[in-house]
């Protein structure tokens, strides 16, 4: 993978802790819908993720212009997870453009719920570690949501570490003001 050549993922299967199999590809445009359905879903299940699902106002041909504006980026990398045809997660990377800070890209990750404890996150961030090893990243990046553990147990697991803490960087429906942790895992 390189500057200016369009990143997308080859279709790959992964089996799951459970036995079912599920596949690994770039986000498609026939599925916007789904993607639409599965983001609101997963932003309505927990509160470590930046929206809740009502903020998510947008039409599914709003949804299928993000999918090929996703393809056809040149320095985004999406990877849709389906089982059984549905969209169970997703992730993305992000490499940095400009002298000063190409070294770097950013990482996100969300799966729904029902999906939890099968694999589907490691598998993911096998992916993108390999993508980041293949573009030449030295520092890929995250930032999750104060309580997250799990997610963290995850990012941890792979070599995140946490960098540093913006404290009240999110305010919940209820009052409560929650930090946004930044970890940063070394390639080189």
């Amino acid at each position: 993978m390189g500057r200016g050549i369009t990143m997308i993922f080859e279709e790959k299967s992964i089996t799951l802790k459970d036995g079912r199999t599920a596949i690994l590809k770039s986000p498609c445009v026939e599925d916007a819908e789904k993607l639409l359905n599965y983001i609101k879903k997963s932003c309505g299940e927990t509160d470590f993720l930046a929206r809740y699902p009502e903020e998510w106002n947008i039409t599914v041909e709003q949804e299928e212009a993000w999918v090929n504006r996703l393809r056809s980026a040149p320095d985004t990398l999406g990877i849709t997870c389906y089982i059984d045809g549905e969209v169970a997660g997703n992730c993305e990377i992000s490499f940095r453009g400009g002298m000063k800070t190409s070294h770097r890209a950013t990482i996100a990750i969300a799966i729904l719920k029902d999906y939890w404890n099968l694999g589907i996150g490691s598998a993911m961030f096998e992916e993108l570690v390999a993508a980041a090893q293949k573009h030449g990243t030295e520092i890929m990046e995250l930032e999750f949501i104060e309580g997250n553990e799990r997610a963290k147990h995850l990012y941890e697991k792979f070599g995140f570490h946490v960098v540093s803490e913006r404290p009240n960087a999110f305010k919940l429906k209820d009052g409560t003001y929650l930090s946004e942790i930044y970890m940063q895992k070394y390639l080189c």
